[in-house]
């Protein structure tokens, strides 16, 4: 029997290159599917909250729901009291009445905040005397509540095209009330084994033969990558059978895969029934690797038909090579697992003496190596889980873990692939829609929304490539540039509008000019306003327009603009102020008062990384500005005032 020898033998890159450029890569279009049928698919679009989680203000606790400022100055040895309401507040039951100076009112843990109160106190903190609660600790405003949308914002782009969902994301899904998603078909996969010789497991064995182990470790090594497997059996050598599967195949699948018969000998019929296609046809027959030199790599009608070398070993070892990325950019799913790595605690942590804590991070690469974040929000929050890259143990003898200490982390999901841009500082829906569109462009991203202030110090710190900041000075009314100091650089980017916000209609703002709505709310008895946290754009802004005035529920300090809205809208506050893009509701009006600049501050050492040329060439770009503006966000292209 006589056999060619391969004369065109090219570098695994060569290879690679020549047969990427014949196919036609990207997903193979999108269908909706029920939730439940969800895990280990992949999203084909962004999934924006069409809610606020949670969507109103809730206890933390089982306790008692009051006003902060009546239990100040309570101790044990002198307690405060209160009357207990005559209603209690269990989970799942409205706040339907205003709980009146003097009164507390029994709540359960996540149970609904009525107005008029700011604060829950534990149960361990107070006693009973009938219809007496006695206070034995003091609270500030805000303790013990988690404010509407302080875990998902209404509008948050929570879950971004490409990711691949786990059991977190489904979590996620279902925690925003998600019933159907819209996912990437999986790929259809047709695989052959070929070869007289191949017999099924199972099926009884003589020498000179073997059993199929190659289809069943490549239809297992599809259906890991997203893929469907669709086997098509051992085919006998056989020139007409197999030339009828393989055609046959091609107009039902998005992949074909054949192992066996990829040489030059006259029995090798796989290479001469692929070498009849055409559109190109064969690219490449022959690589320089050890193992899987035979290799043989098709393209027609767009779709890869690959004959994979016979030997196991060989076969698998080039489907990981050459397949196995192919189908990842089929499926949009990420790069392989890992299991842990050590990085550098960025803050220091406080833990509990007697317990050992599990600690969620999120993960930047540094110059110096990996730095861990600690994940926010508390242990009733979905989204701290599903965008954390590991979690860390603190021992139950540690009460402290000081910032720089090195730490291992445990990665969960689907492993960790350092980001090619690292975004720390504060959210918006523009920057939501400018990540979006760099991971569609190719590049991973990674945000960790931890305040203005924060990211600042971050990308000074050399942890990540950009802050997003809306920092006001309030001596000069300039945003952002009196902040960023050398070296930094800043790179102007959009500007939103703040303004007031009332419920429509209410009869004590409507008709008002911006200059009259501020001592409306002020002179007005009972008119309640909410606040923002300090150091927050918003909070800068407002107390400038107060000069220290402290209208009634300026104590109570949510953390988001979405905790202003549901307030507002639920009656447990008159008006407040925050961004357009969350205040445009047909229930709501809103009063623009003064744009604020949403700039990036970036090192110079990371201005060229490729990742934020790209970024501030979107900012340029006429159609991401539309859809920019369509989020309120208005482009400035100049230096920011």
């Amino acid at each position: 029997m006589s056999q060619d020898q391969f004369l065109n033998v090219i570098n695994r890159d060569e290879a690679e290159r020549r047969f990427r450029n014949a196919l036609k890569l990207g997903p193979c279009g999108d269908e909706q599917v029920e939730l439940a049928q969800a895990l280990g698919r992949t999203l084909s679009h962004d999934v924006l909250a069409p809610v606020d989680v949670p969507c109103f203000d809730r206890s933390n606790f089982d306790g008692y729901a009051l006003r902060a400022e009546e239990t100040f100055g309570a101790s044990e040895l002198q307690p405060r009291s209160l009357k207990i309401h005559s209603q209690s507040l269990e989970a799942g039951r409205p706040a339907d009445f205003e709980l009146m100076p003097g009164f507390a009112v029994t709540i359960a843990t996540g149970g609904m905040i009525p107005r008029g109160a700011d604060a829950v106190l534990m149960v361990e903190h107070a006693d009973t005397d009938n219809d007496l609660l006695m206070i034995r600790r003091s609270v500030t405003p805000g303790h013990g509540i988690a404010f509407a949308g302080t875990d998902i914002a209404m509008g948050e782009t929570v879950l971004r095209q490409g990711t691949s969902l786990t059991s977190r994301e489904t979590g996620v899904l279902a925690a925003i009330g998600v019933s159907v998603v819209s996912v990437w078909r999986k790929p259809r996969v047709a695989i052959f084994s070929t070869g007289n010789e191949i017999v099924a497991p199972g099926e009884p064995i003589r020498p000179s033969q073997v059993y199929d182990s190659n289809a069943r470790i490549l239809s297992d090594a599809v259906r890991e990558l997203g893929c469907e497997p669709v086997s098509g059996g051992i085919l006998q050598d056989n020139e007409e059978a197999l030339r009828t599967a393989v055609l046959l195949a091609i107009g039902e699948a998005d992949v074909i895969l054949l192992s066996g018969g990829t040489s030059k000998g006259q029995g090798d019929l796989c290479y001469r029934i692929v070498s009849e296609l055409k559109d190109p046809g064969i690219v490449v027959h022959g690589v320089a690797l050890k193992p899987g030199k035979p290799l043989c790599l098709a393209v027609t009608q767009g779709k890869p038909v690959v004959v994979l070398p016979g030997f196991p070993t060989s076969a698998i070892f080039t489907f990981h090579e050459f397949v196995a990325p192919v189908l990842r950019l089929l499926t949009g799913r990420p790069v392989d697992p890992a299991e842990s790595c050590d990085a550098t605690l960025a803050v220091r942590v406080n833990s509990e003496i007697g317990r050992t804590e599990y600690l969620l991070v999120g993960l930047v690469e540094t110059p110096g190596g990996c730095t861990a974040f600690p994940m926010g929000k508390g242990s009733g929050s979905v989204t701290a889980f599903s965008r954390a890259d590991g979690f860390i143990a603190i021992g139950r003898n540690e009460e402290i873990v000081e910032a720089g200490t090195r730490v291992r982390v445990r990665l969960i999901g689907l492993g960790r692939k350092p980001a090619d841009l690292v975004v720390i500082g504060s959210h918006c829906v523009g920057l939501d829609l400018l990540l979006t569109e760099l991971e569609r462009k190719g590049f991973s991203t990674k945000l960790l929304t931890v305040g203005s202030t924060a990211g600042l110090a971050a990308v000074r710190r050399g942890e990540c490539d950009l802050a997003g900041v809306h920092l006001l000075d309030v001596e000069t009314g300039v945003y952002n540039s009196p902040f960023v100091t050398p070296p930094l650089l800043l790179i102007p980017s959009y500007t939103r509008w703040q303004g007031f916000v009332f419920r429509k209609a209410d009869p004590r703002f409507s008709g008002l000019a911006v200059s009259e709505i501020l001592q409306a709310a002020i002179d007005q008895p009972g008119c309640v306003m909410v606040n923002r946290n300090q150091g927050s754009g918003t909070r800068i802004l407002l107390d400038q327009l107060l000069h220290g005035r402290k209208p009634p529920g300026y104590a109570a300090q949510p953390g988001n603009h979405n905790a202003v809205i549901a307030a507002i809208l639920q009656r447990r506050a008159d008006w407040g102020m925050a961004i357009e893009s969350v205040a445009a509701r047909p229930e709501l009006e809103f009063m623009r008062v003064r744009q604020e600049h949403f700039d990036f501050v970036v090192h110079p050492d990371r201005r060229q990384k490729p990742a934020v040329i790209a970024l501030e060439h979107l900012l340029s770009d006429p159609a991401i500005q539309s859809r920019l503006r369509a989020c309120f966000c208005e482009i400035q292209i100049v230096p920011a005032n």
